[in-house]
């Protein structure tokens, strides 16, 4: 490694660890590291800006909320161009808004609307975000999976904004209950206190329990029942546990 990488990277995990005081910074220093190095080689080597695409994989078990496991069903990643050769139903699908978490004054709230192409992902982000209170939020994470019967393989995707890892998460619960043709979209208001791991359980426990709501999956008991068979680690909702943490009336309807 050069020297100017190593400096990149020595000054990105100096300024993850003041951004992140009081967090396990382990994996956020793996993932800003990550970062500069994919900066540095597009500085030198300009490549297409064609977002990326998640597969199926392994995911280490870092914490307690982390699902490692791999599902049955082989699964890729499709291209969004790959689904302009289908017949595409382009209405804008109905949409969902699940009940709020509120924890040290932080509020999570799930959104969910079936998909069965990109081009509705994008319209169910576009009419989200003309909600305010939904623009407002301080981060929108959202995963979708959509099944393709010809190629008998999920087209997904998920995106972070801003919350590091929490998209891969939340699409790899999805990947966990075998969901299909569904977006789920979770909007965090940071409330000003750290919520630490808590904040994942959180934004996975509001998709859980609105892709239950909606019929996409067991009940939560069955589904916790499902969830450990299949984990390496195992977790709990934290609800009961947590006396801080209470579920409020809906937000948004």
């Amino acid at each position: 490694m050069s020297g100017d990488k190593k400096m990149m990277v020595s000054r990105a995990t100096v300024r993850g660890r003041r951004e992140n005081i009081g967090e396990s910074i382990l994996y956020l220093w793996v993932e800003k590291i990550r970062d500069v190095l994919i900066q540095k080689s597009q500085m030198t080597e300009p490549v297409p800006d064609v977002k990326k695409k998640t597969e199926e994989e392994d995911i280490e078990c870092e914490d307690d909320l982390i699902l490692a496991c791999q599902p049955e069903n082989p699964v890729k990643a499709l291209d969004f161009d790959v689904s302009e050769n289908r017949t595409e139903i382009e209405e804008l699908p109905p949409i969902d808004h699940g009940i709020p978490i509120t924890d040290r004054r932080s509020t999570f709230q799930a959104h969910l609307a079936p998909v069965v192409c990109p081009k509705q992902v994008k319209m169910v982000l576009a009419k989200l975000y003309e909600n305010k209170k939904i623009a407002s939020a301080t981060h929108n994470i959202y995963a979708y999976r959509i099944y393709c019967e010809d190629k008998q393989t999920f087209l997904q995707d998920c995106e972070d904004d801003g919350e590091t890892a929490a998209g891969g998460r939340l699409l790899h619960l999805m990947e966990i209950l075998n969901v299909r043709n569904v977006m789920v979209v979770v909007s965090r208001w940071y409330g000003g206190i750290l919520l630490g791991p808590d904040r994942f359980k959180h934004i996975n426990n509001c998709a859980r329990n609105i892709l239950v709501e909606k019929n996409y999956t067991s009940s939560p008991e069955e589904s916790s029942k499902t969830l450990g068979k299949n984990k390496k680690c195992s977790w709990s909702d934290g609800l009961s546990e947590n006396p801080g943490v209470s579920i409020c009336s809906y937000v948004l309807k």
